[in-house]
């Protein structure tokens, strides 16, 4: 094992959780050097802390608010160096799956500290995206992208529209547009219940859609275009979803 001692993050909304994780860490530190970096309440507030890029490992709880833990796993997975990660959970149902794909160490709690030494010392490769999409349960509450070393949340509130080009999928808000590496069909999967397919290539936020025009372009025939909110640009609905019009 390396001489070189781990930098630690804690990730639990619950303060005497972090409090007890601290006092067992403090306890193992002989046997598992270790730095504690410090301390967050939910996986956004991680997440800008390993911005940062002193973070090694992760002890990281699954159910919290703002962001659970196995959402922000995922959006760390997007690093080139990703920290490592052991989840800490009370619910059994979470260990039996990280059990069953044997990528993931767990801690279920109330946690032990031999059991805790021995995540410390066989911490290992960080689990990938794949993994923990098969183990999140329900949609994202955030996009992200690996932007200049960091993690980039784009809120999914806040996006307009989700169109496929190339090898990329754009993802639209108000204020700009983004570059996602993933599968406009898994996005269409994920998030079925807030978007709607309106063209082969492009997924429209039903929430942002205000309306719809017929457009006449010369030498073509009219068709519809989705009128949104909060930006200008009009999206063309195909004919084969043109049931959508009809729908909204």
């Amino acid at each position: 094992m390396s001489t070189t001692p781990l930098r630690v993050l804690i990730v639990d909304d619950e303060g005497p959780a972090r409090a007890r994780l601290k006092d067992l860490l403090s306890d193992c530190r002989e046997a598992a050097p270790h730095a504690l970096i410090g301390e967050a309440a939910n996986g956004r507030e991680a997440l800008e802390i390993i911005n940062q890029g002193n973070v090694d490992l992760v002890l990281m709880d699954i159910r919290m608010p703002v962001m659970d833990g196995m959402e922000a796993a995922r959006h760390l997975a997007k690093l080139e160096k990703p920290p490592r990660l052991i989840f800490a959970t009370a619910f059994d149902a979470y260990a039996v799956k990280a059990f069953e794909v044997n990528a993931i160490d767990y801690l279920l709690k109330p946690i032990k500290r031999e059991r805790l030494l021995a995540a410390l010392q066989k911490a290992g490769t960080p689990p990938s995206a794949a993994v923990l999409g098969e183990l999140q349960e329900g949609p994202r509450k955030h996009l992200s992208i690996h932007e200049r070393g960091r993690v980039v949340l784009i809120p999914m509130a806040d996006v307009v529209f989700l169109r496929a080009e190339l090898k990329y999928v754009t993802v639209r808000t108000a204020e700009r547009e983004f570059l996602l590496d993933e599968s406009l069909t898994k996005l269409e999967e994920e998030f079925q219940n807030s978007f709607v397919r309106v063209h082969r290539n492009a997924l429209v936020a039903k929430a942002a859609i205000s309306g719809f025009e017929k457009v006449a372009e010369e030498g073509a025939e009219a068709h519809w275009v989705v009128v949104l909110t909060g930006i200008d640009e009009r999206l063309p609905v195909s004919r084969r979803q043109q049931h959508v019009v009809r729908e909204f």
